[in-house]
């Protein structure tokens, strides 16, 4: 009864440490299918070619436009960002 007890936890063991393998890898949200290097690619070229819309990832990839899309998606996002934070200093400098 022990030696099940045993493999049963051992079992139990190996599994868990071998699950964390096996999890998904992501870049910006956007799932990877291997080590993420198209996705990064992708980033790397809409960051080099300042690319502010997402119609303009349309390359041969899915990995790529993800990651082209994923530097659209983060442009906007600091866009919005310091709009807001402008607003809020104008209105500072409107009170004095």
């Amino acid at each position: 009864m022990i030696r099940i007890l045993v493999a049963a936890g051992a079992l139990a063991l190996a599994g868990f440490v071998a699950a964390p393998a096996n999890a998904q890898e992501t870049f910006h949200g956007y799932n990877c299918t291997d080590d993420c290097s198209g996705h990064e690619a992708g980033y790397d070229w809409a960051a080099r070619n300042d690319i502010t819309d997402e119609q303009d990832c349309d390359g041969d990839s899915r990995s790529f436009n993800e990651g082209c899309q994923a530097y659209v998606e983060e442009q906007s996002d600091d866009a919005s960002r310091n709009s807001r934070f402008d607003d809020e200093n104008d209105n500072e400098d409107s009170d004095e």
